[in-house]
C-alpha cells in the first residue's frame, strides 16, 4: 500500500487526464458533430438502452464515470484499502475530483469570456470617444 499522501497526490494527478478527456468530448467544438448526433439519437431512440448509451456522451458527469473506470483499469489505482474496497473508493473519488476540475475550468473559462467581452466593449467606447473628439 502506498502512503496516504502519495495516494492523494495520485488521486489528483489521475483526475487531470480524466477531466481533460471528459471536457473535450462533452464540451469542445472538435466533438460537436458527434455530440449533436448522440443528442439526436438520445432524444429519438425507442430503446432505453440505446437512449442511455448515447446520453453518456453528452453528459460530463455521466461520461466521467466511464472514463474513470477505464483509468482505474489502466492504472490499478486504489484508495485507502488494498482490495476491492480500494478500487470502489478510488472510483468515486476520481469521479468527484474530475468533476470539480471541470467545474473550476468552466468557471475560469466563463470569467475569461466575460473579461474578453468587457475589453471589447471598452475598446469600442474608446474608439467612439476618440472619433467624437476629431
Amino acid at each position: 500500500m502506498m502512503p496516504l499522501y502519495s495516494q492523494i497526490i495520485y488521486l489528483f494527478l489521475i483526475a487531470i487526464p480524466i477531466s481533460c478527456i471528459v471536457w473535450t468530448v462533452t464540451q469542445e467544438e472538435i466533438f460537436r458533430e458527434p455530440r449533436e448526433y448522440c443528442q439526436k439519437v438520445c432524444g429519438s431512440a425507442q430503446s432505453i438502452v440505446k437512449r442511455k448509451f448515447f446520453y453518456l456522451f453528452t453528459c460530463e458527469y455521466c461520461f466521467s464515470h466511464y472514463i474513470s473506470l477505464i483509468f482505474l483499469v489502466i492504472t490499478q489505482y486504489k484508495l485507502l484499502y488494498d482490495d476491492w474496497r480500494g478500487y470502489l473508493l478510488a472510483f468515486f473519488a476520481l469521479v468527484w475530483v474530475a468533476n470539480w476540475n471541470m467545474s473550476l475550468f468552466g468557471y475560469l473559462r466563463q470569467n475569461l469570456k466575460v473579461e474578453k467581452i468587457e475589453a471589447k466593449l471598452k475598446d469600442i467606447d474608446l474608439k467612439d470617444v476618440q472619433s467624437e473628439k476629431q
